[in-house]
Order: structure tokens, then C-alpha cells, then sequence
């Protein structure tokens, strides 16, 4: 079998450039360099496409120093028009080639990145590329919208009002009218961030004021959600071959002890206080409705590739909290735990993605 070219295009200028950063060393340890040539292209906070060294150690996620894309002087160049899959690379000895790619791999976490944004250049590019396109990315990354097109399909969302940094200036009673209408403890989050970045608990009417410019600070615009009372759970999906059925992972659990939630500290940071299980005990008539939905919240949005969806198991039953379509690859993260409880390797799940992106490159889908 003849080597792919893949590029692990990483970092990027969101406030998860850090974590995208730790995903890719995990990416980078696992591709096997019979199989694959790796192109690790970074994205500096600035934006600059940059040719990063693969070295995995580089970017362990360390709480004291978190990974980053520096600025090394290097620039690389996506092909000139999509009629062509070459890379180069501007360096101190000028211009040269990195080779015609196979695949780009885009672990990019948050806007700019797994916002569609990234996707719509490389559909431009005529590029192929593991995950979710432009509508489905754009979707999954922002919640309103994303809770809006779940409604649609009949599937739980909790309740929410979402309000604009203008709403919130020129109105902002609207914000304490939705509390009362949503009732207390109530969630403040960005509607286009993730990784639980900007996130407050909101327990008391006097707190909103805080929690809406945390929000605020990372989007201009916000959700404010009904607090549920049930078990947190998650479940990863992978998208079949042409023709093939996609297919959900057991769930896994966080099991909140010490925090108010399961927030960026307790995600990434291993801060104490939370607890991750996996699998989850479930009976079998919760683990087959879990998936069920999982699957059906995946092919609401147009997914590809792959996911990771989110749970509230409640009194009255399962409610979808949000789709992640580029979920994080950490050694901490849920979507590997997932996939390793449900009999694959983190070897084999990373070629799994990159052959179903091939798969449906060729297929034209």
C-alpha cells in the first residue's frame, strides 16, 4: 500500500489554540510512519501558516506551560489553484516543496477553524479533509443554531433564550426576564466557543451581570440555558464508508463531585472534583437510545466524519446539550476514551477517520 501524504493542520486563533495544539501531539504519536508521510502545519494565534516540527512532545498539554504555535519565520503556501495538491514552504533557503498531499486532517478547535471557516477554504482548494463541511461545521459550532435545527428534528434540547452583546447593552432586562422564565441554577455560554470557555453557573439573579461579560468576552453572542438536574454523558460517532451505516461509541460519564460544572480546568487541566467513567452504567434500553440519538443529532446538522454529542439524562429522559463535529483527542478527552471502551486502538481510530475521508473523497461525497 502506497504512503498518504497528510497534513495535521493545527493551533489556529481561537481561545482553544492551546488544546488544539495537545490534540495534534496525540494525532502525531499515533500516525504510523509506514503508512503516513506528516505535513504538521501550524497556525500561529496571528494566523500565519507556519511548518511545525513533528516532534508529539512538543505539545503535551502541561498546565504550567500550555503548547503553542510560535512564529518560527517559516510560511507555507496552499496550492496555487485546485487543479493542484502541492505545498510549499517559505524558509530561510528560500522557497521549496513539500509534495503533493492526500488528506488534510484539521485538529482545529473553536472560530476559524472548526467553524467552517477552515473547510470552505479547503473545499475552494478542492482539498480533501477528515470532519464535517462548511454548513455542519458552522452549525456545530454555534449552539443556537445548532439547538434550533435539533428542535426541528424532533430531537430534546433544553430550554434557552440567546441574547446579543447589543441585547444585552440596550435591553438588559431581557437577561433577567429569561432567567425568571428559565428558572435558577441557569448556564451563561458563548454561542461559538467550546471547551467550556466562557462558561458560568448562574445561581442567583445578581450574578448574571458577571457571567454575561465572561460570555460576551469570547462571543457577541450568548445562550442563556435552563440548569438540568440528571447524569452528564457523552457519546462519540464515526461516520461510515459510502454506503455503510454511522455508528455511535458507548457512552461515557462525567461524574461532577468537587465543581459547579465540568469546565475547561476539569476538561484539560485534570483539576480535581470530576470524575470521568467510561463506559457508563446504563442499561441496555438507555445505551441503544443514547446512540440513537447520537446518530440522529449527527445526521440533523449534515455531519461527516465524526463527533462527539452531549447529555443530560434527566428525570423525563435524554436531552442533547451540544455536538462537538471536531471533539478534542487529548489523552484526557472523551471521544478517544469512547472509541478505546468500544474495542478500538487510538492507533486504528485515527486511521479509521482518515479512511473514511479518503473513502468519500473518491466517492465524491
Amino acid at each position: 500500500m502506497d504512503k498518504l501524504t497528510v497534513v495535521l493542520l493545527f493551533g489556529g486563533r481561537s481561545s482553544e489554540h492551546s488544546i488544539s495544539c495537545a490534540t495534534a501531539g496525540g494525532v502525531l504519536a499515533a500516525l504510523d510512519p509506514e503508512r503516513y508521510t506528516v505535513i504538521p502545519v501550524g497556525i500561529t494565534r496571528d494566523g500565519a501558516y507556519v511548518l511545525e516540527d513533528n516532534d508529539p512532545a512538543k505539545f503535551v498539554l502541561n498546565a504550567q506551560a500550555l503548547p503553542v504555535v510560535a512564529d518560527n519565520g517559516t510560511r507555507v503556501r496552499w496550492p496555487q489553484s485546485a487543479s493542484s495538491r502541492e505545498l510549499t514552504v517559505i524558509d530561510t533557503s528560500g522557497e521549496r516543496s513539500l509534495g503533493s498531499v492526500d488528506l488534510i486532517f484539521p485538529i482545529l478547535h473553536g472560530p476559524f477553524g472548526e467553524d467552517g471557516t477552515i473547510q470552505g477554504m479547503l473545499d475552494l482548494l478542492d482539498l480533501p479533509y477528515v470532519g464535517s463541511g462548511v454548513l455542519a461545521s458552522a452549525l456545530g459550532m454555534d449552539k443556537h443554531f445548532a439547538k434550533t435545527v435539533f428542535q426541528q428534528a424532533a430531537l430534546p434540547v433544553a430550554p434557552w433564550r440567546t441574547l446579543t452583546a447589543d441585547d444585552w447593552a440596550q435591553a438588559p432586562g431581557m437577561g433577567y426576564a429569561a432567567l425568571e422564565q428559565l428558572g435558577l441554577p441557569a448556564f451563561v455560554k458563548p454561542a461559538r466557543a467550546g471547551s467550556s470557555v466562557g462558561v458560568s453557573r448562574v445561581g442567583t439573579p445578581d450574578q448574571l451581570a458577571e457571567a454575561m461579560a465572561v460570555g460576551l468576552a469570547e462571543d457577541n453572542k450568548v445562550l442563556i440555558e435552563s440548569g438540568l438536574v440528571g447524569r452528564e454523558l457523552e457519546v462519540a460517532v464515526l461516520q461510515g464508508r459510502p454506503g455503510e451505516s454511522t455508528r455511535a461509541s458507548v457512552a461515557g460519564e462525567v461524574v461532577v463531585t468537587g465543581r459547579d460544572f465540568y469546565d475547561f480546568a476539569a476538561k484539560y487541566l485534570d483539576a480535581p472534583g470530576v470524575e470521568l467513567v467510561c463506559p457508563a452504567p446504563l442499561s441496555a434500553a438507555e445505551l441503544t437510545e443514547v446512540q440513537r440519538l447520537a446518530i440522529a443529532a449527527f445526521e440533523a446538522i449534515g455531519g461527516a466524519g465524526l463527533a462527539r454529542v452531549d447529555f443530560f439524562l434527566t428525570a423525563t429522559g435524554w436531552v442533547i446539550n451540544e455536538i462537538n463535529t471536531m471533539p478534542g483527542f487529548t489523552s484526557i478527552s472523551m471521544f478517544p476514551t469512547c472509541w478505546l471502551a468500544s474495542g478500538y486502538t487510538y492507533p486504528e481510530l485515527i486511521d479509521e477517520l482518515i479512511s473514511v475521508a479518503i473513502a468519500h473523497a473518491r466517492h465524491g461525497s
